[in-house]
């Protein structure tokens, strides 16, 4: 059902004046009713990982290899082939650089400054890294454990507490063959600086439930046309509406509320599936396991 069916539905089945149309509707009833919808889909959003909401995204890391002249004790890195593609999610590496070193400001075509001094003096060839990535606009939150570095075949290491990243920023011993990352400042950021091509992969659950006519795929936050559609079961956007409107205007909801709990049980029970847990599991037989071994002899 797109938005203007499920309110025609609700109000039809509480007995209430059925709307020809939604959008731009200025009746208060109308306009509430749109409103509590939004309201239920807003909070559905958030109550569960639906897998309609779940968006894989992929994306490479950035890095640029330039030579600069820094002197010792100031800040700026001058001669700069180019500084078009840089900015302060950049960092630094190379010789007189810091760790945890980022470009503090683009100063022009050929300048940039750092937020620490540097330590020598010269022409040197330096790494510019970016370790701050933007998220997606549809970006809500992350999924555990779907962070892949798809370059290496790795699993990327986190997210990684406070304590940790500045451990990792800060001590002697601060890198290795793996990528750490945490969500911070509203960023997805990645330790080490990373200097090469790597193709990093994960999934994350999107804000948007609401979907656009003619479009399949979730495109926004919120219902606005009569004939949007939402990512949920028609029967729980329609049980939710009734229990939220009740509830608004200080009648007995309860039995709206307990048949919205029940679709809601069983729209999280349907959604994608879910493996099956034996009570007597056995061992697979694809590959050698101590089933296939003999009790004696071994073979020989």
């Amino acid at each position: 059902m797109n938005m203007l069916e499920l309110i025609q539905a609700a109000t039809g089945e509480m007995g209430l004046s059925v709307p020809t149309y939604i959008a731009g509707n200025t009746s208060a009833d109308a306009i509430q009713q749109l409103a509590l919808l939004n309201s239920v889909g807003r909070k559905l959003q958030r109550d569960y990982d639906w897998q309609k909401s779940i968006v894989e995204y992929r994306f490479n890391t950035v890095y640029s290899e330039q030579r600069g002249t820094i002197v010792t004790g100031l800040s700026m890195i001058t001669g700069i082939t180019d500084t078009s593609m840089l900015n302060t999610t950049f960092q630094v590496i190379g010789t007189g650089i810091n760790t945890d070193c980022y470009i503090q400001s683009v100063d022009s075509a050929t300048q940039v400054t750092l937020n620490q001094p540097v330590t020598a003096s010269g022409t040197f060839d330096f790494n510019f890294c970016q370790t701050k990535y933007i998220w997606p606009a549809d970006y809500d939150r992350i999924i555990s454990r779907t962070q892949w570095d798809k370059s290496k075949h790795w699993e990327m290491m986190g997210p990684e507490t406070a304590q940790e990243w500045q451990w990792l920023k800060s001590g002697y011993i601060a890198t290795g063959p793996r990528i750490r990352f945490r969500e911070l400042g509203g960023y997805f950021q990645t330790w080490p600086p990373i200097s090469t091509n790597e193709y990093l992969g994960m999934e994350y659950i999107s804000k948007y439930w609401a979907i656009s006519a003619g479009v399949f795929a979730p495109d926004k936050y919120a219902l606005s046309a009569d004939n949007d559609t939402t990512i949920y079961p028609d029967e729980l956007m329609i049980a939710g509406l009734k229990a939220a409107y009740f509830s608004v205007k200080g009648f007995d909801a309860t039995e709206f509320g307990a048949d919205f709990a029940r679709q809601l049980s069983i729209a999280k029970a349907n959604d994608g599936g879910n493996r099956l847990l034996s009570f007597a599991p056995g061992y697979p037989d694809v590959l050698i396991t101590p089933a296939n071994i003999p009790d004696s002899g071994y073979g020989t």
